[in-house]
């Protein structure tokens, strides 16, 4: 059924329902399942720490796919995680396309707030934007 399963994940409670969700699928069906942060490129996220110039969105994401990472450490499935730069839906959509994934798996809203209710969210953008498989998770206590 699912042999591969990408989650974008931005550390937002939905996007942890769904990654739990996700891992649950994946174990039940004996699938794999990726973490993906996307380090917004429309944000500015650059710094200078000491004389090193930081990216904080790309050190955010590595957190946030670290996290799912553990989340999934006491189950029998493989996860793999990535970071990259982009727009995050059109980066999801390549990302999940080039990378043959079976099913998308997102929450029905992430940490982008008035943002998205002014210029549409990002789920709904990857859910338009895809031919695969989009699963679309709302915490339980919603």
């Amino acid at each position: 059924m699912y042999d591969r399963i990408l989650v974008p994940t931005d550390g937002s409670p939905e996007a942890t329902a769904a990654f739990d969700h996700a891992v649950d699928l994946a174990a039940a069906v004996g699938a794999t399942v990726t973490a993906l942060y996307v380090a917004d490129t429309g944000s500015d996220s650059v710094t200078v720490v000491g004389n090193e110039v930081v990216d904080a969105l790309e050190q955010e994401g590595e957190s946030v796919v670290a996290d799912c990472a553990d989340r999934a450490a006491d189950t029998a499935v493989a996860v793999d995680t990535d970071v990259v730069q982009g727009d995050p839906a059109p980066t999801i959509v390549g990302y999940a396309d080039r990378g043959g994934y079976d099913l998308v798996v997102v929450g029905a809203r992430g940490s982008r707030g008035v943002r998205d209710y002014l210029v549409g969210s990002t789920t709904e953008r990857v859910v338009r934007g895809t031919t695969i498989p989009v699963l679309t998770i709302t915490p339980e206590d919603e």
